[in-house]
């Protein structure tokens, strides 16, 4: 038997998937069996014994395995699912088993559970530009009152990247041997046409090249669409009217008919139409949409079920507007949707830069990229109204 030697690219990824696996699925037997010998054994919940042990180590390895399933169908983790799937009956363990998860997603996926603001929180944040929010934090220390965080969470969680964005940006760089063993594995252009422009069109997966792999993401150019989305609610001073949305969407060649969004061969959508993305869009709480003057209602900040989300009204005589999502909040941020918009506007059109053998006006060139791309992230702190928000 011939031996192969797999390249460290492959292994890695290979490691990571089995890695995957175990906790994907049950690596300690059926799940029924297991149910029915936690009702007979009971825990201990003081650990004494190693009964007890096992147990607690079942529910750290239950609430990473949910948090990865969740995560997969991009839907929030509510704490009350975490009790009843997890900890029932002894929800008293939460801050112990959730600490336990905690360290094993970041040591071994390189992720973590992060809490979604909740809307009052976001609608604070977004209330309060940076002078304010500086006079309310002398005004607290001076009297000694505690900030109120009741309100800021929402008790739900999603999974977030805690790795490197330096280590993610060399992962991300293409390589020549990844490249040429990518692009015998994928289908040849001849067998599909790709010209066709039809919005239906399955859209074959592209080879980059790169350890970690694009060729096999869902969504790598709905996520454009989203962050460009995300953009253009941020320098309209974090609300975008929903007429004007439709507008910026249609210059885009996103028009409302059609199926103008498109997704890659591994997921489970080929393709959907603007109504159908942005509906999938606030699902996923990326997005807010709100009937003008809600917020200043009583009640206005109450999020509406999946059922009853709007879809398919761009003739309606209601007015909409469209807000960021917390998981945008969470997960993107404003001040690297404004680094995004910033590099995307200065590095345009240089063509000129790897032409120029002469190192000294390479320098120059990137110094004063740097500067205009500085001076446009401050543009677009003032277009938003306020201190653009990291994530925490």
């Amino acid at each position: 038997m011939k031996h192969v030697t797999l390249p460290p690219w492959r292994l890695l990824r290979g490691v990571f998937n089995a890695r995957l696996s175990d906790y994907l699925y049950d690596r300690t037997g059926n799940d029924d069996d297991r149910d029915d010998d936690d009702e007979e054994r009971g825990m201990d919940v003081d650990g004494d014994g190693g009964d007890g042990d096992t147990n607690l180590e079942r529910r750290i390895n239950d609430l990473v395995r949910i948090a990865l399933f969740t995560e997969q169908r991009r839907i929030p983790l509510r704490r009350d699912e975490i009790t009843k799937k997890v900890l029932a009956p002894h929800n008293r363990l939460f801050n112990r088993v959730f600490a336990e998860a905690q360290n094993r997603l970041r040591d071994t996926f390189g992720m973590e559970l992060v809490e979604l603001p909740s809307r009052a929180g976001l609608d604070q944040g977004e209330g309060a530009g940076a002078a304010a929010e500086d006079e309310l934090a002398e005004a607290r220390k001076a009297t000694g009152m505690k900030k109120k965080s009741a309100a800021s969470g929402s008790k739900s969680y999603i999974l977030r990247s805690t790795l490197n964005s330096t280590l993610i940006g060399i992962a991300a760089q293409t390589d020549e041997n990844i490249l040429e063993e990518e692009a015998a594995d994928l289908p040849s252009d001849d067998d599909s046409d790709l010209d066709s422009g039809d919005d239906e069109d399955e859209r074959p997966p592209r080879s980059y090249g790169s350890i970690i792999s694009w060729s096999h993401t869902e969504q790598v150019g709905s996520l454009g669409i989203l962050y460009v989305i995300l953009a253009l609610i941020l320098v309209h001073g974090r609300v975008l009217p929903e007429s004007d949305l439709r507008s910026f969407l249609r210059q885009l060649h996103l028009p409302a008919n059609g199926s103008p969004v498109h997704f890659s061969t591994s997921s489970t959508l080929r393709s959907l139409s603007v109504d159908n993305y942005l509906h999938l869009l606030w699902r996923q709480q990326y997005l807010e949409r709100r009937i003008v003057g809600e917020a200043n209602k009583p009640g206005g900040n109450k999020r509406m079920r999946a059922t009853q989300a709007p879809k398919d009204d761009e003739n309606s005589n209601q007015m909409y507007e469209w807000r960021w999502g917390p998981r945008a909040v969470c997960e993107v941020g404003e001040q690297k949707i404004a680094e995004f918009v910033a590099e995307f506007m200065v590095d345009g059109g240089d063509a000129d830069d790897e032409e120029d053998n002469n190192r000294g006006n390479r320098n120059r060139r990137q110094a004063v990229k740097e500067e205009r791309a500085k001076k446009m992230v401050t543009g677009i702190e003032k277009a938003a109204g306020g201190r653009l928000s990291a994530i925490s």
